[in-house]
């Protein structure tokens, strides 16, 4: 790990040089490039320095140890007992840093959420779940558009597909996958009983067009007049597009904006990300077919977390947490929830790693 950590600081090193020069500044896509990625290696190089200091600390110390002062022998075994301490935490925490990362998180993320069973009140949850990542988007200054929505008079949503746009996200949020399970009394209850809904949430990374190229034969595009709530036309001209694609099934729709072009873009947009997500899983069958993760990021059969009103809890079920914080959570304070399942599932991958 010493040899790794101090090529990883000589990198470092070398692009803070490479970022003065003048020929890097102009050329902003390399400029911005290189500014991420000294960026990305800055937790490690920190955190790889002071553990390098405490070994070369170490050897001294236990040079000394070797001597015949016995005052100075004293002292260092001491600081000997601290420094090592010291530095097998740093160890535990480089290990996780060092973990090679998916090369989709700094990725943009598609947020899908469509009501599961519960009817009504499955489609009030859905968007209770929308506001939530919502709030969480403001809180981490990420921009939200929202691509696609199926609404219900009372204020619910069928489906909502949202694009979060920022940095870091699909690696913060890709761990929202899966059936997310309300248990509350629903507005449409007259006798006070509590329901349990679910609603489902999928999370891809945003494909570019140099992810995922699409023939245009391979597409059949429809077009018609988009729909309100309560089923009726809203516009008098066919804006709302759908399109197939034919080699895969895929079918996305897209009605939101007044603009047939801008519905394409969009329907485009999720169409791509669809088709990146599966070509990624069927990768990940190949290479890992035997293998389990503990913490599940895309699997939406799999209940990954329940929302109880009346106890004000949210248990997640992959890592077993339970937190007594269910309204702040609702008003989108995810970040104890993302930061556990991030350490479970990074502490995971290590044990794999490591053959445990």
């Amino acid at each position: 790990m010493q040899a790794r950590i101090t090529e990883l600081i000589k990198r470092y090193e070398q692009i803070a040089e490479e970022l003065a020069h003048p020929e890097i500044i102009q050329n902003q896509k390399m400029y911005r490039e290189l500014a991420k990625e000294h960026k990305d290696l800055a937790p490690i190089v920190e955190k790889g320095r002071e553990y390098l200091r405490i070994l070369k600390n170490l050897s001294e110390d236990r040079e000394i140890l070797k001597g015949h002062d016995a005052e100075l022998k004293e002292l260092v075994r001491d600081e000997i007992e601290e420094l090592e301490t010291r530095a097998n935490i740093l160890s535990e925490e480089l290990k996780l840093l060092l973990l090679p990362k998916d090369p989709n998180d700094n990725k943009n993320a598609i947020i899908e959420i469509r009501a599961g069973t519960g009817g009504d009140e499955a489609a009030i949850f859905a968007a209770d779940l929308y506001r939530m990542y919502v709030k969480y988007a403001e809180q981490r200054g990420w921009k939200v558009e929202v691509l696609s929505s199926n609404a219900i008079e009372l204020g619910g949503f069928k489906e909502i597909i949202f694009l979060l746009s920022g940095e870091n996200i699909y690696g913060r949020m890709k761990f929202e996958s899966g059936v997310h399970r309300v248990q509350r009394v629903p507005i449409t209850e007259t006798q006070g009983r509590i329901h349990t809904s679910a609603a489902t949430v999928a999370v891809l990374p945003e494909a570019e067009e140099v992810d995922i190229e699409i023939n245009p034969a391979d597409l059949r595009i429809d077009t018609y007049r988009s729909s309100g709530a309560g089923g009726q036309h809203v516009n008098k001209v066919e804006t709302a597009i759908r399109i197939t694609h034919l080699p895969t099934g895929l079918v996305v729709t897209c009605q939101d904006e007044k603009s047939q072009y801008k519905n394409k873009e969009k329907a485009l947009k999720i169409l791509r990300s669809r088709l990146m997500a599966m070509k990624e899983a069927e990768l990940e069958a190949e290479i890992a077919a035997q293998r389990r993760s503990m913490v599940s990021t895309g699997d939406r059969s799999a209940k990954i977390r329940t929302y109880n009103f009346p106890q004000g809890r949210v248990t997640d079920h992959r890592i077993n947490l339970t937190l007594y914080r269910l309204e702040e959570i609702m008003e989108g304070e995810l970040d104890e929830l993302i930061d556990a399942l991030q350490l479970a599932h990074n502490t995971e991958l290590l044990h794999h790693k490591n053959g445990k």
